[in-house]
């Protein structure tokens, strides 16, 4: 009896040892406390919201065209892909002399001098002869007349040109506007031949190309007002100028359709064929009141509710939200009052 006494007092004394022991010994680190998210408030506004899909496009240039040869020869010179060529500058070389681009929709098909009939090519040339400021005292017409001539050589006199007054084909060829060259058909030494094709070329103005499916064309239409965000991040609005034709599918990819959107405004120092997202507006509703995404708080079952910023005080608020803004970052709410102030992450 006394024995067992000493042993339970024994394993007493360990027991509380242990317990002193386990005091003093460190407590392994907890996990780092989270830390706390910081908050700002932003301004319940009316506005209008657009929900908006976006598609990826490529940036270019507008426009496709070939320009061929009008007259025979030895292709001697070609201006260097990238290179833009504007009325009165030289589309290429032909024997060593000069072809001019001037503007036009109709193609040069004849010599163009005195006693030769009426015709919408002289009236092209001389609209011309006008704009590069070699028109004085003529009239613009269909008719080849003394003046056409005098402003003929007046315009290859100052181009160090054989002044003759007259053109004989291939001196001249005609494109809608000036060009960018994209790409040559033939190289230096080839023989030019009338109509073969010389080089290709789009417009100067910059421009969107989107591939788009034939699903993505429920909800793109030409005159749509879009929005483009370029390689460099900023927005430059838009609109759909022309939507081309049906590509069909080959088995592994969809039929599509070319979709062509021209820029507001210039667009400069950019690569081409540099991929871009096109935003379409696929609903809007006007003069609704919106807060921004990132007010909302997820309350479970699909709904929403914002936290309410009164003063010192802060209350939470649920709400029924509309449509949603992804490029500028809003959304549709009802159940709040406008000018109220919600809470918000604030930017690092």
């Amino acid at each position: 009896m006394r024995r067992t006494a000493k042993v339970a007092a024994a394993v007493g004394l360990l027991g509380v040892a242990g317990l002193l022991t386990s005091e003093r010994l460190p407590r392994p680190p907890g996990p780092p406390a989270a830390a706390p998210v910081r908050t700002t408030t932003a301004e319940v506004t009316r506005a209008t919201v657009a929900e908006r899909q976006f598609v990826n496009g490529s940036l270019g240039y507008a426009g496709s065209l070939v320009v061929s040869g009008a007259g025979s020869g030895t292709l001697t010179w070609l201006p260097p892909v990238g290179t833009v060529v504007s009325a009165g500058e030289a589309a290429y070389e032909v024997d060593g002399r000069r072809v001019t681009l001037l503007y036009g929709d109709r193609p040069a098909w004849r010599d163009i001098a005195l006693g030769m009939p009426d015709g919408a090519d002289v009236e092209q040339l001389e609209r011309n002869l006008r704009e590069l400021g070699f028109g004085a005292g003529l009239t613009v017409d269909q008719r080849f007349t003394g003046a056409t001539a005098a402003a003929v050589r007046r315009w290859q006199q100052a181009n160090r040109m054989t002044v003759t007054g007259a053109l004989p084909l291939g001196a001249v060829t005609f494109t809608p506007g000036a060009i960018r060259v994209s790409g040559r058909d033939l190289e230096p030494g080839a023989r030019v031949e009338p109509g073969e094709p010389v080089e290709h070329a789009t417009g100067t103005e910059p421009a969107v190309t989107v591939n788009a499916s034939t699903q993505q064309l429920a909800w793109i239409k030409a005159g749509d007002a879009v929005v483009v965000t370029l390689p460099d991040a900023s927005n430059r609005p838009g609109r759909v100028a022309a939507i081309g034709t049906t590509t069909p599918g080959d088995g592994t990819a969809p039929s599509t359709v070319a979709v062509t959107i021209r820029l507001d405004g210039a667009v400069s120092g950019f690569v081409d064929q540099a991929g871009v997202q096109v935003w379409v507006v696929r609903a809007t509703h006007p003069d609704v009141l919106t807060v921004p995404i990132t007010a909302l708080n997820a309350a479970g079952a699909g709904r929403y509710e914002v936290i309410v910023v009164d003063g010192p005080g802060t209350r939470r608020v649920p709400v029924r939200t509309g449509l949603f803004d992804d490029l500028t970052g809003t959304v549709e709410i009802t159940g709040l009052l406008e000018g109220q102030q919600v809470q918000v992450p604030r930017d690092a």
